[in-house]
């Protein structure tokens, strides 16, 4: 029998690449004004700096599960480290901010080989449904520690060592990730007579990009800018022209018929909506400590170290309740208790003391981890093993869906509203609206609890 320490390297393996997938999300944030400076950026340049590999990511995350439903998710996965660690050092070297820019859009790349991999990797390494489900909790708290975490490492670089370290910490995770991976996680099966539908590849890649830079630009620009609405016209008819030809292709990327699953089509509405609710609190929440408290960099992120403190003590007790209680009561009950913390921000006032936020931060990342792990068995448990890449790679699009919705509405909300207050507090109702239909769509779509097999007797 494996010891505990070798059962577990896999998801240590795993969950250091969807570690530095999320990180690098949020850490560039506060590195860009010192990059801007030395590599004389244009205002222009900056935003593609930030915004290029999220792009990128949201864009090709289906294109990676349908590979590695294909070519076998282990493989595609350390492509996807590979790719990313060798785009990490060439964005710490980059001489010039396009060379940068052009770095981060392979970075993003490399992140959208990596996640629809990490999932179905995780679902073949632990079979046994009670290890699965403590897997799933522990990959989901990396999102929550890694976002949250960003502001704080990338304040501590960027005043210590210098920018550059902010990618250069990559490489070490990187090169450890792919030694465990391929020590200790086996072979993916290879489904190579499955053909790649590439037209169907081009139109999701599109809608999904059109989307995500819409919704970024709505930030700044405003929801009814002339490019904004382009944008969001434009990925509508990209999606419709995806299903179109979903519809008629030989071998689909997601076949339609799993959407009609009530489990996988809800799980993928809940992560979009609780995406929404917790990136939105974090980059609002940002703003609002370093723009009307004064707070610096580190200290922001040490103001919200406590929500990202409870995502990973959530996470670590859904994964042992689930067991016993089963998933919809663990979702429910998560999305409830966050949509009860952002309410209570909004009703805090416009100055409240930190000390009255410290209880909503923590409700909202507690009760998003705590949903998080039932969420992703369920939309992993409704998929066939042959589709588990593509189920994983839906999950994860919607979820940076709601992300990047969060994040663009939290900022126009602010820039429209009179004052940070008022915007602040706007901001953080509509996220627990949003906390509050994924409890109820919880409520209607999550399994009430798995049937035991017998892996799972005692």
């Amino acid at each position: 029998m494996p010891s505990a320490r070798r059962s577990w390297a896999p998801l240590l393996a795993v969950c250091a690449g969807y570690f530095m997938v999320i990180l690098d999300v949020t850490v560039i944030n506060v590195a860009v004004p010192v990059i801007g400076r030395e590599l004389s950026a244009s205002l222009t340049g900056i935003q593609w700096i930030t915004d290029g590999y999220t792009l990128v990511l949201a864009g090709f995350l289906l294109t990676g599960g349908a590979l590695g439903d294909r070519l076998g998710n282990r493989r595609v996965f350390c492509s996807g480290v590979a790719v990313f660690t060798v785009s990490s050092a060439a964005c710490a070297l980059a001489p010039t901010a396009p060379f940068l820019v052009a770095a981060r859009l392979v970075e993003g790349l490399g992140a959208a080989l990596i996640v629809p991999g990490s999932l179905a990797l995780l679902q073949q390494a632990y079979p046994e449904r009670t290890a699965r489900s403590r897997a799933f909790g522990l990959w989901g708290s990396m999102a929550g520690i890694a976002a949250s975490a960003g502001p704080l490492l990338g304040g501590l670089l960027v005043s210590t060592v210098g920018w550059r370290w902010v990618f250069l910490v990559n490489l070490p995770v990187g090169v450890a990730c792919l030694v465990l991976t391929l020590r200790h996680v086996a072979r993916s099966p290879r489904r190579a007579g499955r053909a790649l539908d590439w037209p169907a590849q081009c139109a999701v890649v599109a809608a999904v990009a059109l989307l995500t830079a819409a919704l970024n630009e709505a930030g700044r620009r405003g929801w009814t800018d002339p490019a904004v609405l382009a944008g969001a016209g434009l990925a509508v008819l990209a999606a419709v022209a995806f299903v179109v030809r979903e519809r008629l292709a030989r071998s689909p990327v997601l076949p339609l018929g799993l959407l009609r699953s009530p489990a996988l089509s809800g799980g993928a509405g809940i992560g979009l909506l609780f995406n929404f609710g917790f990136y939105g609190m974090v980059f609002t929440a940002s703003l609002e400590f370093q723009h009307q408290r004064g707070y610096s960099a580190l200290g922001t992120g040490l103001a919200l170290f406590p929500a990202v403190a409870m995502t990973t003590f959530a996470s670590v007790l859904s994964g042992r309740l689930t067991r016993r209680t089963g998933d919809r009561p663990l979702v429910v009950s998560g999305m409830l208790l966050a949509a009860l913390g952002l309410a209570g921000w909004a009703a805090a006032g416009a100055d409240a003391a930190y000390a009255l936020l410290v209880v909503p931060m923590m409700a909202a990342g507690f009760g998003t981890s705590f949903a998080l792990t039932g969420s992703t068995a369920t939309v992993m448990g409704a998929a066939p093993e042959a589709y588990s890449g593509a189920a994983s790679a839906l999950f994860n699009t919607t979820r940076q869906i709601g992300s990047a919705t969060g994040v663009a509405l939290g900022g126009s909300l602010l820039a429209s509203a009179g004052d940070y207050g008022t915007g602040i507090r706007t901001s953080m109702l509509i996220g627990a609206l949003a906390y509050l239909a994924a409890a109820g769509l919880a409520w209607r779509r999550v399994p009430a609890k798995a049937r035991r097999s017998d892996e799972d007797t005692p």
